[in-house]
């Protein structure tokens, strides 16, 4: 690290080891963790359901335990994979493959371990080249103007619409669904009131928390109500000891260190997520593995590496968040809501206007790595009985606390009904198959894309050239109409080579 980048995340840690700072990041760590080993319960909908009753708290520690819940999600997921064979977070369906035959086999306890400590290095070093490499991204960022912050809006807008989902098309639908709703209130540059129809309670638009707690929530509590909420599955006991031999070290570090490597660039990507890189990390340690025909049969190596992935994801998934505004997971695009309820807009002048918030939040993921490690292995037998929880319990109450949130911070008919409304659009959404985040990153970005699109053509006079003039305006769209195309050209080299193969 430079000496000035190191001087700021000192400063950081002095925020972030704030009493009051601490507190929220150890609570954002056992929330996440509690999340992350409950299945059908994810991290952005618990940032959502907090959205509503966070808003009056101090925005750093709100953030603050925000950034736990999703490291700590992170790590919760690989207990069910281990233990249930049944994935909490979708990034850690590769973990169950190599972890549950581990546990079958009476190595539960040194899978945990590999996962635990494969997380903890993994996120130590990923949020390190996170301090380290966001200053220089926000340098490029600030040579954006109202063309290229568009055309960057348009490149969040292709992502989300294609990684968010199975079809393209589809992602598209719920993209479009969030800038109509992005429409509603008062235009910013003319005044005029738009799709109010005379109602003064939609003049400022439709909330954001309300419309993140009513699909999410509301419309996954309605999903899950439809179908079996009994739970049958075993758990595979934990025997012998937790921690890892010799040899278990020996053959973990070095997927750890390589999972770290894979996970954070393509986290830090436009279209990459965390579930990318774990596979990429899987296949990459069979390949490279002493002992690749233990694989299937519960292979150390295929627990280390994707975990460690994983976690490295998490934190490149923040870098274009802190430093573009963009979004490129349903978590992330939680806390940007998060970051603009209290006001404050993700982007290169966020380091500026706000920077000990922002390296106060980077320094608190070092303390939620440490926390995460002293309390995931001891405590696994707390998260293992969470399993236990009956679901005809936990969505009712999770039911309960949105309505309660949401009335709570804004106490209004108009405000319960949309929630309500939003929130059978969201259970109509999950019925059909319809991912459900691009309808809040299209509620969020819309109305930021309209205001920069409408500057630049006034700067162009019209003329719509204006939005390709410069190299960095080329450079974004090229990468949007890549990852427009990338779905379908991939489809049909499938088809062409399986149509090959059958010849």
């Amino acid at each position: 690290m430079t000496f000035e980048t190191f001087s700021l995340l000192f400063n950081g840690l002095h925020t972030a080891l704030q009493p009051m700072n601490l507190l929220f990041a150890f609570i954002g760590v056992m929330l996440g963790t509690a999340i992350g080993v409950l299945p059908g319960i994810g991290p952005a909908m618990t940032v959502a359901l907090l959205l509503p009753v966070t808003f009056k708290l101090d925005p750093a520690g709100s953030l603050i335990m925000f950034a736990g819940i999703y490291y700590g999600s992170m790590y919760g997921g690989s207990t069910t994979s281990i233990l249930l064979n049944t994935p909490g977070e979708g990034c850690s369906v590769v973990t169950a493959l190599e972890g549950n035959q581990m546990a079958r086999r009476g190595r539960g306890g040194p899978a945990l371990a590999t996962a635990a400590i494969g997380s903890f290095v993994a996120g130590s070093i990923a949020t390190a080249a996170l301090a380290l490499l966001a200053p220089y991204l926000v340098k490029i960022a600030l040579a954006f103007g109202p063309s290229e912050y568009f055309i960057l809006m348009v490149v969040a807008f292709t992502t989300v619409s294609s990684a968010l989902g199975e079809s393209q098309l589809r992602g598209f639908v719920s993209l479009f669904i969030g800038l109509a709703l992005g429409l509603i209130g008062i235009d910013l540059l003319s005044g005029q009131p738009r799709m109010t129809f005379g109602s003064l309670d939609l003049m400022n638009g439709i909330s954001v928390t309300t419309l993140a707690v009513g699909i999410f929530a509301v419309g996954e509590t309605l999903f899950m109500a439809t179908r079996s909420l009994d739970f049958h599955e075993e758990v595979t006991a934990i025997k012998g000891s937790l921690w890892m031999t010799r040899e278990d070290w020996k053959r973990s570090i070095f997927p750890w260190l390589r999972g770290t490597v894979i996970g954070f660039p393509i986290g830090a990507l436009p279209a990459g997520g965390a579930e990318i890189p774990t596979f990429i990390s899987y296949a990459v340690e069979k390949r490279f593995s002493k002992h690749p025909e233990e694989f299937g049969t519960g292979a150390i190596e295929g627990v280390a590496g994707p975990e460690a992935a994983n976690n490295a994801s998490a934190a490149g998934t923040l870098m274009p968040l802190l430093t573009l505004g963009l979004p490129t997971s349903a978590t992330a695009a939680m806390m940007l809501a998060g970051f603009q309820q209290y006001g404050i807009y993700p982007g290169p002048l966020l380091f500026a206007n706000h920077g000990d918030l922002v390296w106060g939040l980077i320094a608190s993921l070092f303390i939620a790595n440490m926390m995460l490690i002293v309390l995931n292995l001891p405590l696994v037998g707390l998260w293992v009985r969470l399993l236990t929880v009956p679901r005809h319990w936990l969505y009712p109450g999770i039911l309960l606390f949105a309505v309660l949130g949401t009335m709570g911070s804004n106490p209004s008919p108009v405000e319960l009904t949309i929630l309500l409304v939003v929130g059978v659009l969201g259970f109509v959404m999950r019925l059909l198959d319809y991912p459900i985040a691009p309808v809040v990153i299209g509620l969020i970005l819309g109305p930021l894309a309209e205001q920069q699109l409408r500057r630049a053509l006034a700067i162009g006079q019209g003329d719509p050239m204006i939005l390709i003039s410069s190299p960095i305006s080329i450079i974004l769209l090229t990468i949007a109409v890549l990852i427009g195309i990338w779905p379908i050209a991939a489809r049909l080299v499938s088809r062409r080579y399986g149509r090959a193969l059958e010849a």
